[in-house]
C-alpha cells in the first residue's frame, strides 16, 4: 500500500510544522552539538600539547643517559688506570722481594763462610 503524494506532502509539512514550533529544543540540541564539538577540540588540542611534552622529556632523557653513559666511559678508563698503576705497583714490591731474597743468601752464604773460616782457625791454632 503506497502512500499518495498528497499523503507525503501533509506528512512533510507537519514535520516542519512540528520542528518550527519547538526551535528551543532544536537550538539547544545544536548548542550542545556545539559545545560538545568545541570540547572534542579542546581534548584533542590538549592531547597534543601532552604528546609534545612527552616527547620532549624523552629526548631530554635519552641526552641524560648518554651523559651518564660518557660519564662510565670516563670512570672504566680511570678503573684501566689504576689497574695499570697497581700492576706496576706489583711489579716494583715483587723486585723489591727478589732483591732482598738475594742479599739474605748473599748474607747468609757470607755467615757460613766466615763461620768456616773461624772454626778453621781456631782448628789451627789448637
Amino acid at each position: 500500500m503506497a502512500l499518495a503524494q498528497e499523503d507525503i506532502d501533509q506528512i512533510q509539512w507537519l514535520i516542519k510544522k512540528a520542528l518550527s514550533e519547538t526551535p528551543e529544543t532544536l537550538n539547544a540540541n545544536v548548542r550542545y552539538e556545539l559545545d560538545l564539538r568545541e570540547r572534542t577540540i579542546r581534548v584533542e588540542e590538549e592531547l597534543r600539547h601532552q604528546r609534545e611534552l612527552m616527547i620532549e622529556g624523552f629526548k631530554q632523557m635519552e641526552k641524560r643517559f648518554e651523559q651518564v653513559d660518557k660519564r662510565f666511559e670516563q670512570v672504566d678508563k680511570r678503573f684501566e688506570q689504576v689497574d695499570k698503576r697497581f700492576e706496576q705497583q706489583h711489579q716494583e714490591i715483587m723486585g723489591l722481594h727478589n732483591e732482598i731474597k738475594l742479599l739474605m743468601r748473599w748474607s747468609f752464604g757470607t755467615l757460613l763462610a766466615i763461620g768456616g773460616l773461624i772454626v778453621a782457625v781456631l782448628r789451627l791454632a789448637a
